[in-house]
């Protein structure tokens, strides 16, 4: 170990990971101000379609500021629009303010040699007067829904999935992909499916026209904004977070980092031995560490949605947490193990384990099917009432007015 090497303890680097990721205590005002922050360390917040129990940036959200108005993250999207959508750990919600990061991936979009990049890119070079005619229509008739958009498409989609022929969805989404275009807001509730699109150009018109960042610079900016999320985390941890995949150079960008001072080497040491790889922490979470080894640890109980971005790299949690979360909406139901959309049980500093809910929306009732807990989760009257509280505390976010337990309960 070099003497700028700083030692961490595995329940330091879990607590680390949990303090940064903002799950270790609720804001004093769950405001806007307060959702901004979060998505300020986050950097991002996944989109997921399933709505099962709610949707997930909504979920995301409630577990760091607890019972917030959900209409803010409708008021900081499409009206002072501080937030927009694209593509980071997958479809997700980002920072207006980090649009030059993102812009690197609108640049190159299609530009590659993969076998999809030039399949994408044949595809909309011959359906360019298809393009220019969705353009045209933005600039004289402002947003539209795909469904107010004609089918004009030279040559049509094809793909053996639910894409074929789905030529205006599949213009739109490669637009919003280069950069053409973005979601200008969404219909129905609870942040719903169905999208209005507008030009870039208008509706983040502080961005027209910005001459992109090197690549260098994008990436090192978003591997510290990958790495301040993680609060300690490997190369592959880095790839993984944020812009999920897209950092061309990150080893020489590390080094870089490191020759500087932004970032700082780090062992995880757990009695006596090293976990394996070269592991980073940033010089700004280091008063964060020194918290989390000088306080007392809340013991809190938090519900994480499947998407979470504590949970969002699988084999990261299995290091850090002994915690093994798969989803298993596609597995057959009688070859699920635990459920179709499981929330992971975060208490204290570990995932203890896993409920199986649905929110009916008619009866007002959150079901709880199942409860899972791990196989080291002790059988203590303060779990099981951490837990009640998190489970009543959800129910009351989702508007439900009661809840209602299914047969498979742990004993405690």
């Amino acid at each position: 170990m070099t003497p700028h090497t700083i030692a961490i303890s595995p329940t330091e680097a879990r607590r680390l990971a949990i303090s940064s990721q903002f799950l270790d205590r609720f804001p004093r005002q769950p405001d806007a101000g307060a959702m901004l922050a979060v998505f300020r360390q986050l950097g991002c917040v996944q989109i997921d379609p399933i709505n099962v129990v709610a949707r997930s940036p909504l979920l995301v959200l409630w577990s760091r500021l607890g019972n917030f108005d959900p209409q803010l993250l409708d008021q900081l999207m499409w009206q002072e629009r501080l937030l927009f959508e694209y593509w980071a750990h997958a479809a997700s919600i980002v920072l207006v303010e980090d649009f030059p990061i993102h812009q690197l991936q609108m640049v190159n979009f299609s530009r590659g040699n993969s076998a999809w990049a030039q399949r994408v890119g044949a595809w909309m070079a011959i359906n360019e007067p298809f393009r220019q005619y969705i353009l045209e229509e933005f600039r004289q008739r402002g947003p539209l829904f795909a469904r107010e958009i004609e089918d004009r498409a030279v040559e049509s989609w094809r793909s053996p999935g639910w894409t074929n022929s789905r030529n205006v969805s599949t213009m739109l989404g490669l637009m919003w992909e280069q950069g053409d275009i973005t979601v200008t807001r969404r219909e129905g509730s609870g942040f719903g499916l169905k999208k209005q699109w507008g030009l870039l150009e208008q509706h983040m018109p502080q961005w027209n026209g910005h001459e992109a960042i090197s690549r260098s610079s994008a990436v090192r900016q978003a591997a510290q904004r990958s790495l301040k999320a993680l609060g300690v985390g490997t190369e592959k941890h880095i790839r993984n977070h944020f812009i999920r995949g897209r950092y061309p150079g990150l080893d020489v960008e590390l080094d870089a980092l490191l020759a500087n001072g932004r970032i700082h080497r780090a062992q995880i040491q757990d009695s006596g031995q090293n976990w394996p790889g070269d592991w980073f922490i940033h010089a700004d979470s280091l008063p964060e560490l020194e918290k989390v080894r000088e306080e007392p640890w809340p013991i809190r109980t938090v519900l994480l949605s499947p998407v979470d971005n504590l949970i969002a790299d699988r084999d990261r949690t299995e290091t850090l947490f002994d915690f093994n979360y798969r989803i298993e909406l596609y597995i057959p139901k009688a070859k699920r193990k635990y459920g179709y959309y499981v929330l992971p049980i975060l208490h204290g500093d570990r995932l203890i384990g896993r409920i199986d809910p649905k929110m009916d929306r008619k009866t007002k009732t959150l079901h709880v099917y199942a409860v899972h807990k791990e196989p080291q989760t002790p059988d203590a009257p303060a779990v099981a009432s951490g837990l009640n509280d998190a489970i009543y505390q959800l129910g009351r976010f989702l508007g439900a007015e009661r809840v209602q337990y299914g047969e498979q309960l742990p004993d405690v």
